[in-house]
């Protein structure tokens, strides 16, 4: 069932920009951080990108620039980049349907990020909540430029396409109010350029919490124990849920005082599509062993095939580089006429061109 936006974005073409899909274009990512996605990633951004695919000329793309703002592995970037590739396309995402591509391949995401940051005014940058957070906690003598500049590149994934609407959850909405205060400056001082990119909100979205501490949003940088991982075998799986913060009754319903049992009844819920109160009084005299069980089964069952399509994708080495090609091709074309219009607004020199 296609996803349906809440409402239809509004200031979203700039003055003289050429049509370039007869469909609203939209554009996400997800980092190649951490040991692969969890099920928050999928149930809460994933499952749209896949419903919006023929609705929507829909861009989609793996942020390895942004991975390095941090101390990393330049190994483990590579392999869990194209890992994480394979883990969208396992997940539903058709590279016939979309484009899918990582973000390094595309040059130009770096040259639009330097003229953006030359237009955005320092304390725009130092007010992002990132910086914010590190400057709270004084950790400022560890930060790097590149985390410093880190909603600017953002900024410029995003204008660089055109994007009509982005996704966005509550974290990121500053970014994208930064990149939309971005595109309005441009535009005006050196002519419609850009698109301005409205906020998409998906008419479903499951928010699934840390199984160990329900009160904290699923997230990579969570413990492990917490967090239920696509690529997580079934005992593993099976594990963390019969672990799961519950509390000290034995009764199976959704309750504000009842957390952990709520998230489990969201995931089971989502899962099945049964709804929550149908799964209450499934359970009404089944305790939590039971209802944990049925839980992790429900979750086996869930990732085995993904699983499955996971393997497949990465065993074809080839085909995926072909994959990675195709994407960074589609993209590039986009990004290279944008760029194009970029450079002549801000008075950049052409290659060859003779002046006076």
């Amino acid at each position: 069932m296609p996803v349906e936006p809440t409402s239809p974005p509004t200031e979203s073409k700039s003055a003289d920009r050429p049509v370039l899909s007869p469909k609203p274009r939209v554009l996400s990512g997800i980092q190649p951080t951490g040991i692969g996605f969890h099920l928050g990633n999928y149930l809460g951004a994933v499952r749209n990108w896949v419903a919006m695919q023929d609705d929507f000329d829909a861009f989609y793309f793996v942020p390895d620039m942004h991975a390095i703002t941090v101390p990393h592995d330049p190994a483990t970037l590579r392999r869990r980049t194209r890992e994480s590739i394979a883990e969208l396309m396992a997940l539903g995402l058709d590279p016939a349907r979309c484009t899918l591509f990582v973000q390094s391949h595309v040059p130009e995401h770096a040259e639009l990020a330097w003229v953006l940051g030359c237009i955005t005014a320092y304390g725009e940058a130092s007010r992002m909540t990132q910086f914010k957070d590190k400057a709270a906690r004084s950790e400022l003598g560890a930060a790097t430029v590149g985390l410093f500049n880190y909603p600017v590149l953002q900024a410029a994934d995003i204008l660089l396409y055109q994007a009509d609407q982005v996704p966005v959850g509550d974290d990121q909405r500053q970014h994208l109010e930064l990149t939309r205060d971005l595109a309005k400056r441009f535009n005006s001082r050196f002519g419609g350029t850009f698109t301005v990119p409205a906020p998409y909100i998906p008419a479903r979205s499951a928010r699934i919490a840390d199984l160990q501490d329900p009160s904290r949003k699923m997230s990579k940088s969570r413990p492990p124990a917490g967090t239920v991982y696509i690529q997580d075998d079934p005992k593993a799986l099976a594990k963390k849920v019969r672990s799961a913060v519950t509390d000290t009754g034995r009764e199976v319903r959704a309750a504000e005082e009842k957390p952990g049992i709520s998230n489990l009844l969201n995931i089971l819920s989502t899962l099945t599509g049964r709804g929550i109160v149908d799964l209450e009084a499934t359970y009404a005299d089944s305790g939590y062993g039971a209802f944990k069980a049925d839980v992790a089964a429900a979750l086996v069952e869930f990732v085995a095939p993904i699983q499955q399509r996971y393997r497949d994708i990465l065993a074809d080495e080839a085909g995926l580089d072909a994959v990675l090609v195709a994407g960074a091709a589609k993209a590039t074309a986009v990004a290279a006429d944008t760029m194009r219009r970029v450079r002549a607004g801000v008075g950049f020199l052409p290659l060859g061109s003779r002046s006076g």
